[in-house]
């Protein structure tokens, strides 16, 4: 199988069952149609709307949409911008359904109304907070709703008060990433990672002691109240099976799931010479940076020495592009694992934690060269370091 999808012909498409983007033991979702060039991307210098910018012809088809939109990575970009720079927070209303269902760093909330009230408040501490889109990866069509990953660079001033105490003065610099499932104009359900503990770091705030005080305040969901899919590492008390890396071809989607379950179900972190370019250029949660695949082996081996049970299921894969160009690929992933070891947390507190974390991964040739990943860091803190006894956490 090559890296274009069937269902890019739309003769193919209706004869099989596909199960792209869909968490391990779910339902098959509708096909996904994955654009087979980058054509429709965030272009170099553009990553913000533009003073008295008139919107060009349509693009693709987008039912639904508002006519000022020429395409849906333009959506994305310029709701971000109307929403957070503009200060419009009103237009969250007209941009997402009433009962939106929202992942964050701390677990699952729904209804829009916690969206707008989380968003006035990060406005009136940031007030001069920019949002520049670093990048949109995207797939979908118009019948079957659009799904985006949007990462991008936040910029700003700590001038107003937040949870964690008075307004500092410092300056903000870290990245985001965001994933939405939007249909007619209205965003359904999103996930997004604020890299809390790197905003934390640069605000002079201690992160340990503010993730004991988030978890001893309420602010973790137990266990039992989240939503992730159930890792497929030990089926039946059998060891974990390897996923075969694809020799017909390159095939985006089975490289990737062989990726993550190969290092984190089946510990097999040569994984990482075998699709990671030498020279990969990783950012990772708490704006940790790497140059080589070394770096990212690193923290995968941190985090498996931290949760020695680890597992972790693939739950959402989708990307663009094609073989001679490269491939722009969004994964989402979520796991369970408990503090037995020593890695990133100190001495073990024998705790249960779920992570749940997103990727972008950008391949040339079959290989890795970039990657930016965020997981729920400061909750998985909260959920290790939280004074009330583990049992009550789930």
């Amino acid at each position: 199988m090559s890296g274009k999808s069937d269902e890019q012909n739309p003769k193919a498409a209706p004869q099989r069952e596909d199960r792209r983007g869909a968490p391990e033991g779910t339902m098959h979702p509708p096909a996904r149609t994955m654009p087979s060039d980058h054509a429709i991307r965030v272009d170099s210098g553009h990553g913000a709307d533009e003073p008295l910018r008139v919107p060009g012809e349509r693009r693709q088809p987008m039912r639904g949409f508002e006519d000022t939109y020429t395409d849906i990575v333009d959506y994305i970009v310029r709701i971000t911008h109307r929403i957070w720079e503009d200060q419009d927070v009103g237009y969250i209303y007209d941009t997402y359904s009433p009962g939106c269902r929202l992942h964050g760093d701390n677990g699952y909330s729904y209804g829009v109304e916690q969206l707008v009230d989380g968003t006035m408040q990060s406005i009136n501490a940031f007030p001069d907070c920019r949002h520049y889109a670093d990048d949109v990866i995207w797939a979908g069509d118009e019948d079957q709703g659009f799904v985006t990953s949007h990462r991008a660079i936040n910029i700003g001033h700590h001038t107003g008060p937040w949870r964690w105490g008075p307004p500092t003065g410092r300056k903000l610099d870290t990245w985001v990433m965001a994933n939405c499932v939007v249909r007619e104009n209205e965003i359904y359900e999103e996930w997004v990672l604020y890299n809390t503990a790197a905003k934390l770091q640069q605000l002079g705030v201690n992160v340990v002691e503010a993730a004991r005080t988030f978890g001893n305040e309420g602010g973790i969901a137990p266990l039992t109240a989240r939503q992730f899919s159930e890792p497929q590492r030990l089926v039946g008390g059998r060891k974990p099976e390897a996923l075969p890396l694809p020799t017909d071809g390159f095939d985006v989607e089975r490289t990737v799931r062989a990726l993550f379950h190969n290092v984190y179900n089946r510990r097999d972190l040569s994984m990482f010479d075998r699709v990671y370019a030498d020279a990969v250029r990783w950012h990772g949660t708490t704006n940790r940076t790497g140059t080589n695949r070394s770096d990212v082996r690193g923290m995968a081996r941190a985090l498996l020495a931290t949760f020695p049970d680890l597992g972790v299921a693939v739950d959402e894969v989708y990307w663009m592009g094609n073989e001679a160009d490269g491939f722009s690929v969004s994964v989402r992933w979520s796991g369970v694992g408990t503090h037995r070891g020593y890695g990133l947390y100190g001495a073990p507190t024998g705790r249960r934690a779920q992570l749940w974390g997103m990727s972008q991964l950008y391949f040339s040739g079959g290989r890795i060269v970039e990657e930016w990943s965020l997981f729920n860091e400061f909750d998985v803190l909260a959920q290790l370091l939280a004074d009330v006894p583990p049992a009550e956490l789930g």
